[in-house]
């Protein structure tokens, strides 16, 4: 067998609706199941979800407050008032900042914005800056991706004489800032469509409210942020992120043309993993390391060589930011594995002195990826006695639900159900580990604790087509709750498997079913293939792609994840290094059956003794309990009928057969009963015979080995055909009549002879057969 490394959660679906949908909509089923399981479940639905750009966006006055924050604004620009944006220092922050501020410009505002840092500032409002955008004579504040939570600081703005507009999308609490007005599509009684927009969303429909007409040429900004921010792409959502797609790929910003130039972009090549693994971590890495300014400068120039500079800056700032959550994260792990180990832990809290808070959220995502714990990761002010942090969760653990009861030790905090921010004094952090720990207990099982992989449909080889992989592309574009789709193919055998790349640590593999053969890469799961026997049935989870190569299109699956459910048999018979097996094959999974303990005393040197087990009767081989488990069969033991026993207990889940022997029993010189006949003779003829002296001139004469010899005069002494007396070998008148079968040593010759014939000269599918019939007779 081999584990997944993930629990397969296939998705099932309505056969008739599938059916429905394919001769409704001209797709293929494979098509049709994925848009079942994104939840289209009429073919209306589906229609509209396919042809995105058909679709509208929703009257921007259905927010609540809308008419009045335009009202406030337009007020604002008619009086020659200053307006101050109020951003936040991530990427749809930033790009949040970017379409307010191009929206103000174009209806001639005198308009500016600012961002607070980070490290000196933390998130959201604050009243120092307050002072400052007070002292500068701004009027009017609108805070876009943040604000919902800062009830003090706009309490504080009133007694300031300015007036707040609060834009933002994140997780109300039970108490609302008391602004002019509160643009948020989660308000408590709004009836706005659509509750999952981005912050940059919430200020594209401010925008697009103000300027009268849908401001398309603002979308390029609006997708960066409504797919870094990783806000489920549907309904509008998807709408921003199709079409801004779109206009990024014909974007005349300058900033975005540099920036796209520093991570290596074309324009053609332009979806939405540029914007997730390229734009965004840059955009983001200027605010995690210092003032998030340049970032917004960027967005805005018009200038090419600010842009050009800006860029490379950004990029220059991206790759600090690499480098310092890898080392972070290293921290972090010893942390964690020397003071909060997960297997006693169900939420992980880490917190270091001095680390980097703008980086914390990273690293936070990293150890949930490596523990699958709900994690905090916190950086300690200790001159101040303060913690900073950001969390990341996992399914079943609603974080923004449960700090929530911690709401007494957090004086700030904000997010999401799987992420949040968090300000708190850093002798409140052990109270918070007990009380999440507490928490988690209550909701969290040990089945949670292994990481989910959703699987859109079980696939077959037939279905892996240009077509269909090419009728997926319209599900395009991929990102939160419209992820890219995973099939799963089952039980299919591999044709070819082999270790690829510099370090070989990536695996390429070809599989086929049914007469049809598909390619497969998968990066980082070289090691896979020292764990998948010749003859296994494998099932493969991944993402079907088109390999286009010297001008040559052929689907291929990007896999992601192996698992074998059948026992499996590994071949090392033939391996004459048996020090390289046990130095690089073996594991401590692993555990060592022998069963002659000569066989142990001669490579005692090599084995982990810890993991070695020697059996030396049928009674304890049957004690044994290798069910499910992996094991290595050192040597043979006397007869078949004690791998038999071995295994009443279960079947293992891999066997490993080296079967190093002392002799080679097959090939000796077998004597047949002619052979036994004549030796008898000869003994009756010659008399008394001396084996010591003799023996080799016999063994010539006869053309046998002396061990032939050796072996029959030891049958007769069993059989009490002879006596022997110090190497006097001497027939002993009127013996009973026995036959050979009766001598333990002819016995156990025989079925030395029989077991190494069955399990050392054979192929590896009659050896695999053979251990599938000692199975059956096991359990029998």
């Amino acid at each position: 067998m081999l584990q997944s490394k993930k629990r397969w959660n296939v998705q099932e679906c309505d056969e008739q609706l599938v059916n429905e949908f394919v001769e409704n909509l001209n797709i293929t089923p494979l098509v049709a199941s994925l848009l079942l399981n994104r939840g289209m479940t009429t073919v209306e639905a589906a229609r509209e979800f396919l042809h995105v750009d058909a679709q509208t966006f929703h009257d921007p006055f259905l927010l609540q407050d809308m008419d009045k924050a335009v009202a406030r604004i337009q007020q604002a620009i008619d009086h020659n008032e200053k307006i101050m944006i109020y951003g936040d220092y991530d990427a749809d922050g930033v790009s949040s900042t970017s379409v307010m501020l191009s929206a103000l410009q174009q209806l001639g505002a005198d308009v500016d914005f600012y961002i607070p840092n980070r490290f000196t500032e933390g998130y959201g409002p604050n009243k120092a800056a307050f002072d400052k955008i007070s002292a500068g004579g701004y009027q009017l504040v609108i805070t876009v991706d943040t604000g919902i939570s800062a009830v003090e600081e706009t309490a504080y703005a009133r007694e300031l004489n300015f007036d707040l507009i609060i834009t933002d999308h994140h997780e109300p609490g039970p108490v609302l800032p008391d602004a002019y007005a509160i643009i948020h599509p989660k308000l408590p009684g709004s009836t706005y469509p659509f509750k999952e927009l981005a912050g940059v969303g919430v200020a594209f429909k401010l925008a697009h409210a103000l300027l009268g007409e849908l401001p398309e040429h603002l979308l390029e900004l609006a997708v960066i942020g409504t797919i870094a921010d990783l806000v489920p792409l549907v309904d509008e959502n998807r709408l921003i992120a199709r079409k801004g797609l779109d206009y990024l790929k014909l974007t005349k910003r300058t900033g975005i043309e540099a920036l796209l130039s520093v991570c290596g972009v074309k324009r053609e090549e332009i979806n939405e993993d540029t914007i997730g693994f390229a734009m965004a971590p840059r955009i983001n890495a200027v605010g995690r390391l210092q003032d998030a300014d340049p970032a917004v400068h960027l967005l805005m120039t018009t200038n090419a060589e600010e842009a050009k500079g800006l860029a490379k800056e950004i990029d220059t700032l991206n790759k600090e930011r690499q480098q310092i959550v890898n080392d972070i994260t290293e921290e972090a792990i010893e942390f964690v594995e020397g003071m909060y180990p997960p297997d006693e832990n169900s939420v992980l809290i880490v917190e270091g002195e001095g680390w980097n808070a703008g980086v914390v959220g990273i690293v936070a995502s990293r150890l949930v990826e490596k523990f699958y714990r709900p994690t905090i990761v916190l950086s300690i002010d200790s001159e101040n006695r303060i913690a900073k942090g950001s969390a990341r969760s996992i399914e079943g653990f609603d974080l923004f639900a449960n700090l929530s009861k911690c709401r007494d030790i957090l004086p700030h905090f904000g997010g999401h159900p799987m992420a949040a921010g968090m300000t708190l004094n850093s002798d409140d952090v052990e109270e918070l580990r007990r009380r999440l720990n507490e928490q988690a207990s209550n909701v969290l099982t040990q089945q949670d604790f292994i990481p989910i992989t959703s699987v859109d449909t079980v696939c077959t080889t037939e279905e892996i087509t240009l077509e269909n992989i090419e009728q997926m592309s319209a599900l395009a574009p991929f990102g939160m709750h419209n992820p890219k789709p995973k099939v799963l193919i089952k039980d299919v055998h591999t044709t070819s498997m082999r270790k690829i790349g510099a370090n070989k640590n990536h695996l390429k593999l070809v599989f086929e079913d049914s007469g049809v053969l598909v390619d497969a890469v998968g990066f980082g799961l070289g090691y896979i293939l020292d764990e998948v026997s010749p003859i296994a049935k494998v099932s493969l989870v991944g993402e079907l792609s088109i390999n286009e190569w010297n001008n040559m299109r052929k689907p291929q699956l990007m896999v992601e994840d192996i698992s074998v459910d059948e026992w499996q048999m590994f071949d090392y018979r033939s391996a004459v290094d048996v020090k390289r097996f046990f130095q690089q094959v073996f594991t401590d999974q692993m555990k060592v059956v022998a069963f002659h303990a000569s066989t142990i005393d001669k490579y005692k040197s090599l084995l982990p003794m810890e993991h070695v087990v020697l059996i030396q009767n049928e009674e304890q081989a049957k004690a044994c309990m290798f069910a499910g488990e992996q094991i290595v069969l050192l040597d043979l033991p006397p007869s078949q009928k004690w791998l038999e026993c071995l295994f009443v207990q279960g079947i293992p889940s891999r066997i490993y057969a080296i079967f190093l022997t002392e002799e080679d029993h097959y090939f000796d010189t077998i004597p047949t009963r002619d052979h036994f006949k004549w030796f008898y003779g000869f003994l009756a003829k010659k008399g008394p015979f001396d084996l010591k002296r003799y023996k080799e001139d016999l063994a010539i004469h006869k053309g046998w080995s002396k061990e032939t010899i050796d072996f029959m005069a030891k049958v007769f002494f069993e059989l009490e055909f002879v006596t022997i007396n110090n190497g006097l070998i001497s027939l002993v008148k009127n013996s009973a009549k026995r036959d050979l079968i009766e001598s333990a040593t002819y016995r156990q010759k025989q079925q030395q002879i029989e077991i190494e014939k069955n399990f050392i000269y054979t192929s590896y599918v009659q050896l695999k057969n053979q251990f599938q019939d000692i199975f059956k007779r096991s359990i029998e």
